[in-house]
């Protein structure tokens, strides 16, 4: 498997790949480098990827439909979403469900806004987001929220009075790691530049919430 700079790296049905295989993606996610150590060597790589992944909620796919679901649900939903360990999926910063599709929905008239108004959208909060690290960053090649941390992070993503108490017990009662509540402030940042909104408010602290999801067994 390799890792290319600025790439996507794209997992479809994340729980069938082997468990060291995904353990090993740890690291290169969280450095943007990839090391591999030999004997008599030791290299490193650039590893900046998005990583997009995929996985069924279940091995049958139908756990939440009792009319097709197998006779293991709801505990072999548990089991197979078990496969990805607490920190890989600490280091994803949006978890979306997607429901299944209905006929009366694929019958509905397309969205009003179309994928290239959203890449327009997209495109406009990527320019503000490097215009700012370019003003604040000293020297730093960072160009998105993404790439931020420590006291920049918290410069450039602290909410306001009601976001912060929200995020506050929010991490408590969701029992978000260090790694988590700082990803939550990222994704709350960009929301904030998709809203054309100099500062992160507690809308904005909702909705990045709103895609952390916890795995089975961590509570609630």
């Amino acid at each position: 498997m390799s890792l290319a700079h600025n790439g996507v790296l794209f997992l479809d049905e994340l729980p069938e790949f082997q468990r060291g295989a995904l353990e090993a993606l740890r690291q290169p996610l969280e450095s943007a480098r990839a090391s591999v150590a030999r004997a008599n060597a030791h290299v490193t790589y650039p590893a900046r990827v998005q990583l997009v992944a995929a996985m069924n909620p279940c091995r049958c796919g139908y756990l939440g439909d009792a009319a097709l679901a197998c006779t293991k649900a709801p505990k072999c939903g548990a089991e197979y979403q078990s496969k990805i360990s607490g920190p890989l999926f600490d280091r994803i910063d949006l978890h979306m469900e997607v429901p299944p599709v209905s006929p009366a929905d694929l019958s509905l008239p397309p969205a009003a806004e179309g994928s290239a108004e959203v890449a327009a959208r997209v495109a406009a909060a990527r320019r503000l987001q490097a215009e700012r690290f370019e003003r604040l960053a000293a020297g730093r090649t960072i160009r998105c929220n993404a790439e931020a941390d420590g006291q920049l992070l918290e410069g450039i993503a602290a909410p306001d009075p009601q976001g912060r108490t929200l995020l506050t017990e929010a991490a408590e009662r969701m029992r978000l790691s260090g790694r988590g509540y700082h990803r939550v402030l990222r994704v709350a940042r960009t929301l904030a530049d998709l809203d054309h909104s100099e500062g992160v408010r507690r809308i904005h602290v909702a909705e990045a919430l709103s895609y952390r999801r916890l795995m089975p067994g961590r509570g609630g």
